[in-house]
């Protein structure tokens, strides 16, 4: 009788391999894909930090303007919006309002500042998307 129990038929024990690596394919997928999110969310956080006064923000609402104040302590900032002839307006906005903005975090200025000094080692000019024109022949 116990020796029916132990003897497990070669279906059953595929299957349960199967169940296994199943298992195993969820769980690397989860672990992924939540380091993907942390990473994602850090670099948002560390965008929104980076903003200083001069730089050009859009919020969620879709308002846009120029940052002129940046509070830590409270998480918020001022933006101006408006022209000196429509009026300017100066708007406080959470620092989690911020959907777009030129703000460069402090990783990537440590990248272009490398960059910058492997250039002028090497004597090459550097070729960034800002430094890109394309010329066109002139045609007579």
């Amino acid at each position: 009788m116990i020796s029916n129990l132990l003897a497990v038929d070669l279906q059953t024990m595929f299957m349960l391999i199967v169940f296994v690596i199943l298992i195993a394919v969820v769980i690397v997928m989860y672990v992924m894909g939540n380091k993907k999110r942390k990473q994602q969310e850090k670099e948002a956080q560390d965008l929104i930090n980076a903003v200083k006064p001069g730089n050009k923000v859009k919020t969620i609402g879709g308002i846009c303007g120029i940052v002129v104040e940046v509070d830590d302590e409270e998480n918020t900032f001022v933006l101006e919006t408006g022209t000196v002839a429509s009026g300017k307006c100066f708007i406080k906005f959470d620092k989690q309002a911020i959907y777009q903005t030129d703000a460069v975090a402090a990783k990537d200025e440590a990248k272009a500042e490398e960059k910058a000094e492997e250039t002028a080692e090497t004597g090459e000019p550097a070729v960034t998307a800002e430094t890109v024109v394309e010329e066109k022949p002139e045609e007579k």
